[in-house]
């Protein structure tokens, strides 16, 4: 279950509190969700409450605990020297029927995720040494080896070209995990998820469809 409840988010600067979610409530019940609204308007703030990488001011998320992050600086996740040891780290304390996985069983699942992600030629090499795409495919690797139930991706498109832009997002709305909560401007990526959110002024203002939210959207920019 994903459910906000009169959930807000208060962020002190030099001129004092600032209120950057002001009680949002929603459930989320699709597969793919796409999280919509101009800059500022709260759309990041959201998706880190709902990761639990930003403390809500007051209120309640309730969100899977076996989820993961995808930022939109390809260059900030990786973690470890190596492509296969970024990956390999995910897999750290992963459980199989009660026990923890052996090292051959790590070492098994990180070769099929490298090469169901297009990645065994760069298994060895340093994660700094790969392209902003080939970074972030590393990360969207790196999470989705550990099976994660909810995927939660930050503008993961922004900062590529139009070959990982394509795939990037194909593997994000394939059914890799069972939840993906996207933030993105880009509306033809909005366009495949199930449903959209709007966030304005730190409020979500309309919930539906993404076809029905993107046009709401749109009409309120003109």
């Amino acid at each position: 279950m994903i459910r906000f409840e009169n959930v807000s988010v208060t962020a002190q600067s030099p001129e004092g509190a600032a209120r950057l979610l002001h009680n949002v409530s929603f459930e989320l019940t699709a597969a793919r969700t796409a999280i919509i609204g101009e800059n500022g308007s709260g759309k990041t703030t959201l998706a880190r409450a709902l990761g639990g990488l930003v403390k809500p001011s007051s209120g309640r998320v309730i969100a899977p605990e076996n989820l993961g992050y995808l930022f939109s600086n390809p260059g900030a996740q990786p973690i470890m020297p190596t492509v296969r040891e970024d990956v390999a780290l995910s897999l750290r304390g992963t459980r199989s029927g009660g026990r923890k996985l052996r090292r051959e069983e790590i070492d098994a699942k990180v070769n099929a995720a490298l090469a169901e992600h297009s990645l065994t030629e760069f298994a060895d090499r340093p994660c700094h040494s790969l392209s902003s795409g080939q970074q972030q495919r590393l990360a969207l690797c790196s999470i989705l080896v550990a099976e994660p139930d909810l995927v939660i991706a930050d503008e993961p498109t922004s900062l590529l070209d139009a070959r990982h832009r394509r795939i990037v997002a194909d593997r994000l709305l394939s059914p890799a995990a069972e939840r993906v909560v996207l933030v993105t401007h880009d509306l033809d990526l909005a366009s495949r998820c199930d449903q959209a959110l709007l966030v304005q002024h730190g409020r979500v203002t309309a919930q539906g469809t993404a076809v029905e939210i993107i046009d709401r959207y749109e009409r309120s920019l003109v």
